[in-house]
């Protein structure tokens, strides 16, 4: 997927239709599938589901913060640590495809409004990568795509 080329405008709509299309993986596959890890070292749709969640989650908190702030630091996020913390692997897949699409739509909805200078403000991880709003929301956009990739979900742009 070749996020870079999308219309800015396209983006908040994109991020609702990744978590609707997350919502169907996880409330319409069958348990088993569900927890099940089919390849080594990735984890199962439910754990990517769980992940998918806390990106939607943790990116409206970053976003709110390069609106409210000038040039915003954030730690460097370990998503493995985060798996263990929450055990990912243990969470109810119904449950977390609800939580999951409520933190997609509001991301989508805290990305709708913005104007030509917003997207354009400015935040920074701690391992030194620099984000605008806007290359910040595809960066997600990217990483949620993808993971629909690793559990076999098609998606159309």
């Amino acid at each position: 997927m070749e996020v870079s080329r999308l219309d800015r405008a396209s983006l908040p709509g994109l991020v609702d239709r990744l978590a609707a299309t997350w919502l169907g993986v996880l409330a319409t596959r069958p348990p088993a599938g569900l927890v099940t890890r089919a390849v080594p070292g990735r984890w199962s749709p439910a754990e990517y589901g769980c992940h998918v969640e806390d990106v939607f989650g943790i990116s409206g908190e970053r976003i709110d913060l390069m609106i409210t702030g000038a040039g915003p630091s954030f730690p460097n996020w370990d998503q493995d640590a985060t798996a263990v913390e929450k055990d990912y692997a243990a969470q109810d897949p119904r449950a977390t495809a609800e939580r999951l699409l409520a933190a997609g739509r509001a991301l989508a909805t805290r990305l709708t409004p913005l104007g030509p200078a917003e997207w354009g403000y400015e935040g920074h991880r701690s391992n030194g990568s620099d984000f605008t709003i806007e290359s910040y929301a595809r960066y997600v956009i990217h990483d949620v795509f993808h993971h629909l990739w690793d559990v076999g979900e098609p998606f159309d742009l």
